[in-house]
This record gives C-alpha cells, sequence and structure tokens, in this order.
C-alpha cells in the first residue's frame, strides 16, 4: 500500500476538512508538511504574538462556535495593530473534548476562514489534540513592520496625549449581561443595546485599518485587553511616565452610557473590566489633530482622554468630582 492509498487518521480528516482550505499561503504547503516557511516583506522585521481561549474562561460554553475563532484571531490581530503590524498569518492549536461535534468544527472554521480572508491573515499551520478538560484554542500570530518601526510601550514623554480609539467597557458590561440577564432590565436597555454589548464581548473588533498611521504618530501603544486603566499603567511603567485621565472623557457607546446613567459604580467595571481590543497610544500634541483625521478617514474614531507627565508609573483616573478614583481591581489578571 502506497502512502497516497493508505487510510487516513481522524485527526488527517479532520485537519483535511476543516483546516486545509483555509492555508491559502504558499508558504503553509496545503497543510501538508511539518512546518510552514515564510519570509517578511524586504526591509521589514517580524512580529510575533500569541495569545488564546479556554472555554468557560474567556468565553462561554454554550456561544456560538463562529465567534470563538473570530474573538481568538481577533484578539491576537489586536495586538499585531498596536505594534502597527501587517498581518502576514498565524499558527492554530485546538485541544478539543471527546465527542466534540463535527456541527461546532464546521462553525469554528467558518468563522476562523472568514476573519482570516477578511484580515489578509491565512492560516499557515498547528496542531489537533484531545483533551479531558474544555476546548481551548490558541493562536500564534505573524506580522511586520518597516525595519526598527514597531510600535512599543515604551516612548511615551511627558506633554504627550493619551488617545483610544472606539469605545471602552462594553465588553466587560457585555460579560456581566451574559452572566445575570437581569441587569438588562435593571440598566434599562433596548434589545439593539443588549446584542451591542454581547457581541462586543464575542467578536472584538481590531484596529489594523490604523496600523500604518499610528506608526506615524504615536510615541508608544498597546491594545486594552486587561481593562482601561491596568493596561494604561502597564504603558506608564515601561516608558516611565505617568497619565492622568479624566473618565468623563473616556469614549462610550450609548449602551454603555445608560448604564452607567443607572449604576454610576459602573464606572469600575468600564475602565477596569477588559476585553475592549480598542488601542490605547500616547501621541505628541502637535500630532494628534493628524492622527485622529486620518483614523476617522479609515473608519475608526480616536478620542483624546488625558495626558502624559513626569512620573514613575502611575496612572490616575479622575471622577466626576475631579478626585482620584480608588479601584478596587485596575486590571482583569488570570492569577
Amino acid at each position: 500500500m502506497t502512502d497516497e492509498t493508505k487510510p487516513q487518521s481522524a485527526e488527517e480528516r479532520l485537519i483535511a476538512r476543516y483546516f486545509k482550505p483555509l492555508a491559502t499561503h504558499p508558504g503553509a504547503f496545503g497543510l501538508s508538511d511539518d512546518a510552514a516557511a515564510i519570509a517578511p516583506p524586504a526591509g521589514c522585521d517580524l512580529v510575533l504574538k500569541t495569545d488564546g481561549v479556554i472555554a468557560g474562561v474567556h468565553f462561554f460554553p454554550d456561544d456560538p462556535p463562529d465567534t470563538v475563532a473570530r474573538k481568538v484571531l481577533r484578539m491576537n490581530l489586536s495586538d499585531l495593530a498596536a505594534k502597527g503590524a501587517t498581518p502576514l498569518g498565524f499558527l492554530l492549536a485546538v485541544a478539543l473534548p471527546q465527542g466534540t461535534e463535527e456541527a461546532w468544527l464546521a462553525g469554528f472554521a467558518r468563522g476562523l476562514g472568514e476573519d482570516a480572508e477578511l484580515f489578509g491573515c491565512p492560516l499557515l499551520g498547528g496542531d489537533t489534540d484531545h483533551t479531558p478538560g474544555p476546548i481551548s484554542v490558541s493562536v500564534a500570530a505573524f506580522g511586520a513592520v518597516p525595519h526598527g518601526k514597531m510600535v512599543r510601550r515604551a516612548g511615551a514623554t511627558a506633554g504627550d496625549r493619551v488617545v483610544v480609539t472606539g469605545t471602552i467597557g462594553d465588553a466587560a458590561l457585555g460579560l456581566a449581561l451574559r452572566r445575570d440577564s437581569s441587569t438588562a432590565k435593571r440598566w434599562e436597555l433596548t434589545r439593539d443595546q443588549q446584542d451591542h454589548l454581547t457581541s462586543r464581548y464575542r467578536v472584538p473588533q481590531p484596529r489594523n485599518a490604523i496600523a500604518e498611521i499610528l506608526r506615524a504618530h504615536a510615541s508608544a501603544a498597546m491594545d486594552v485587553s486587561d481593562g482601561l486603566a491596568g493596561d494604561l499603567a502597564k504603558l506608564c511603567r515601561a516608558s516611565g511616565v505617568a497619565a492622568e485621565i479624566a473618565c468623563a472623557d473616556v469614549p462610550l457607546s450609548d449602551a454603555a452610557r445608560m448604564a452607567l446613567a443607572k449604576e454610576p459604580v459602573l464606572i469600575e467595571t468600564i475602565v477596569s473590566g477588559g476585553d475592549d481590543y480598542e488601542i490605547l497610544a500616547t501621541v505628541p500634541p502637535g500630532k494628534v489633530a493628524a492622527f485622529k483625521q486620518q483614523a476617522s478617514g479609515a473608519g475608526v474614531n480616536v478620542t483624546e482622554i488625558g495626558k502624559v507627565s513626569a512620573g514613575r508609573g502611575e496612572a490616575r483616573f479622575l471622577g466626576p468630582d475631579g478626585k482620584p478614583l480608588a479601584l478596587a481591581h485596575a486590571s482583569y489578571s488570570h492569577f
């Protein structure tokens, strides 16, 4: 019996059916080899990132499988965007419990393939395993930036302005809704507002459209994954500076504004809850207007929310009374 006529293993059939169609890059070799081979564009550095999700930790076990796929890929794309990088491709590792239904895999592969095409980030390879625990999915994403131009957390200087893309807090409020649907009534949310918050938790919106614009204007940047307050503190520590933010200037969706109006204590959830996957950046004052205008032209709203000052890693958030908020937890932590 030749190699071509030998029966495939269950894993080989799974890969051929669900993941081989996603491996469109020639360097993936149709997933027929042990590894992929790619080269960054001339004059560029590779930017490497890995992140993953686990059922019951990062998503609910009954979440639609296509949203699970989109979330894990977009989490990684968000980090590439914050570094000013253009996506090149990704590796995928999936651990599935015994008895995972074909319908789940089909939905997962469909969502993954649609986003891989949408963001120009093809599957290059990976691994599939069985696990006695919950579903686990990890992605390692690769991007490219012009040599020496990656936007780092370090680089902010006193006088820079602090800006964020999109809106903050939607995902954290969406998670609260998923945990307790009765909060929608308490916050007096419309069905559209509920759907907005839930979708923001399930499917992030990475800001890859402004990667090049970010490189041209930002002195430092990172994506907001663990909460605006905690992530800004990380950026400040890396840059050796401080920052002060007025909570009233933090951009909110209509749904988040409604919830906050009903329960003002939600401001802590909004600024520290995590899963926003927006870009947090510091920009020299003379570049803020151009940055905002160019980002808007790319379909991304940017809001100035504060200022960088001399310091040692402090990030202060001021409440409506102008006094610093005492946050019980500045950011989400797995540990």
